[in-house]
């Protein structure tokens, strides 16, 4: 999997104090690892970028000023609801001994079956939580729903993998492909003639 590194500094707590940070145009975070204090951080906005705007999830190579590097995963991020700009972060510490519980990006590989005959796929989860050492952490789980046909569709239970463990009913739909509208109504038309 690949690691990002992130640069950041500690930083002082409270309600102003973090406005004061925002206006200047840091943005306010925290990372935390069980059983140790938490620790306010303070990033860049550009930095947070690889990190906040994919869909995959990396392990974040954090260094907090002259702190020995720490692993990290991002757990939490919150825009302002008008300008849409990164307003708080939070990073958890991985523990490489510790099963811990992530939320990982699903991505589809493959045009269904049933796309290619008029239906429309229809995604129903975009995350699976998984609980696994960090060093089998997948960057993605992907699905390929190449023979997904017209009235079919994927579950939980279907997804395979290995060293990890699902933290979901396995009969959760992921995806699953239908008859489009329109089609329905040619189908309607054509009964009816």
């Amino acid at each position: 999997m690949e690691q990002i590194i992130l640069k950041v500094k500690k930083r002082e707590t409270g309600k102003q104090i973090s406005k004061r940070y925002r206006r200047e145009g840091h943005v306010p975070g925290i990372f935390y690892i069980k059983d140790e204090l938490s620790i306010p951080i303070l990033a860049e906005p550009k930095s947070l970028r690889p990190i906040v705007y994919t869909n995959a999830t990396h392990i974040v190579n954090l260094h907090i000023e002259d702190d020995a590097p720490r692993e990290a995963v991002l757990k939490d991020v919150r825009f302002d609801p008008v300008t849409d700009k990164i307003v708080h972060f939070d990073l958890i510490g991985l523990s490489p001994d510790k099963m811990m519980i992530f939320e990982v990006p699903i991505t589809f590989t493959g045009v269904a079956v049933g796309v290619k005959e008029g239906g429309i796929i229809q995604q129903n989860i975009h995350k699976i939580p998984i609980k696994c050492l960090s060093k089998y952490l997948p960057s993605s789980i992907g699905i390929n729903i190449t023979s997904l046909s017209i009235g079919k569709t994927i579950y939980v239970h279907d997804v395979v993998l290995e060293n990890v463990q699902i933290d979901m009913p396995g009969d959760t739909v992921i995806v699953s492909c239908s008859h489009s509208r329109v089609s329905k109504s040619d189908a309607e038309t054509t009964a009816k003639a």
